[in-house]
């Protein structure tokens, strides 16, 4: 995990990726590695940049990732945060000039992520400040008092916008599991670092709209769009790789609220939701992306990040719960990442492969999806993890096992 995690992902990244002309880095490599030095910069990538080195530095402590996440922060300070209406804009250009200016509260949240996760790799107060005032952006204009929940999107000034969406593959609804995902996820880290009672009475609501308004009750899937009244919108759609994602990451906003009672409302959640998603799964470990249930189409492609969440969700699940055969799920998907997905000779991760086993070279190698992110946080999870008492109960599990 360590050799993938530094000679693979954050390699080509400093290698290839670092915008020397202009600062930051470059928003775009193809997936047939032309790199593009003039495409947009988006935010989500430059804040999920920031995670990726800050979190490495914090782990391996090697000076070469510091300056990446230094220099990282420094640009989203400078180019990215709005010094008029506060807030965070959707996208630069390549000279770093405001481009989309919306104000999306998932990419928002994600310039918490980063920037709470180099105040625990450095203490830096400045960083510790504006991810603040970012939450405070998010309490003020995200926050539906009427109905509880975030919705999407404002203008710039914090107006009414009428396309909430994320992409264009989203459905236009005022709230989104997505969105409440990446909120409680930099809320949990924010709060590693920041003990406000605030932040703690959102991130104890947060846990709560997961349980109670999110999870599917009848198939512990999570529902993934809904009205301001939570109305579910958009149909039963199913989503592998995020239902997997939360599973560890509401258990991890548990672990760091620290209240017993939360806990124990949220394991049993945990456990079924992890369970729940192995509707996905392959018999050589991979993960497929979703599925609408009422048109009947599957999105069976087998998409990097998804992998890399299946890893972390089931390795979580055999941590804290003892199951062996969620550790052997986990180990399968990391063998099936290795073989298929690791571009072993030009850096980082292909965003996926097709059921039919080819490649997928039509989506970008690095871009405003593609970052050292999902693949980068699961080797630093694993890293980080202490396995020893469950790994001193359990048999070993052979590479011939993995392979069959």
């Amino acid at each position: 995990m360590q050799d993938v995690l530094e000679n693979n992902i954050l390699r080509f990244w400093l290698d290839k990726m670092v915008d020397t002309e202009n600062r930051g880095f470059y928003g775009q490599m193809t997936g047939t590695g032309h790199l593009m030095k003039d495409a947009d910069k988006g935010g989500i990538l430059s804040a999920r940049i920031l995670w990726a080195f800050s979190a490495a530095y914090r782990v391996l402590r090697k000076p070469e990732y510091l300056m990446a996440a230094t220099r990282m922060k420094d640009y989203i300070l400078e180019h990215f945060y709005d010094k008029q209406y506060g807030g965070t804009y959707w996208s630069v250009d390549f000279l770093g000039r405001p481009n989309d200016t919306k104000k999306q509260f998932y990419a928002i949240g994600f310039m918490i992520y980063g920037l709470s996760e180099y105040v625990r790799a450095t203490g830096d107060n400045e960083a510790l400040q504006y991810a603040i005032r970012l939450f405070e952006c998010i309490e003020t204009h995200s926050l539906d008092r009427v109905h509880n929940g975030y919705i999407e999107a404002c203008t710039r000034n914090w107006g009414v916008i009428e396309d909430m969406r994320l992409s264009e593959l989203d459905a236009n609804y005022p709230k989104s599991q997505n969105t409440h995902l990446h909120i409680i996820e930099p809320y949990t880290n924010l709060f590693r670092v920041w003990k406000d009672a605030a932040l703690e009475k959102a991130l104890r609501n947060l846990i709560y709209i997961f349980t109670d308004k999110i999870l599917n009750p009848e198939t512990f899937h999570l529902d993934l769009f809904f009205e301001n009244d939570w109305t579910r919108g958009a149909g039963h759609l199913e989503s592998y790789g995020h239902d997997i994602e939360c599973a560890w990451l509401l258990h991890e906003a548990a672990l760091v609220l620290g209240d017993d009672e939360v806990l124990a409302k949220v394991e049993p959640i945990v456990i079924r939701v992890a369970k729940a998603s192995e509707k996905g799964l392959n018999p050589d470990g991979s993960m497929i992306h979703e599925a609408n249930l009422d048109t009947g189409h599957v999105d069976d492609d087998l998409h990097w990040w998804v992998q890399a969440e299946t890893v972390v969700g089931f390795a979580d699940i055999y941590q804290y719960f003892g199951d062996a055969e969620a550790w052997q799920k986990a180990l399968r998907c990391w063998q099936y990442i290795k073989n298929q997905l690791i571009d072993w000779q030009n850096g980082e991760w292909y965003w996926s492969r097709h059921r039919d086993g080819t490649l997928n070279t039509r989506d970008d190698k690095a871009g405003f999806w593609k970052c050292p992110y999902h693949n980068s946080r699961m080797c630093l999870e694993l890293i980080e993890r202490n396995f020893t008492a469950v790994l001193s109960t359990t048999a070993a599990i052979s590479p011939q096992n993995l392979n069959n």
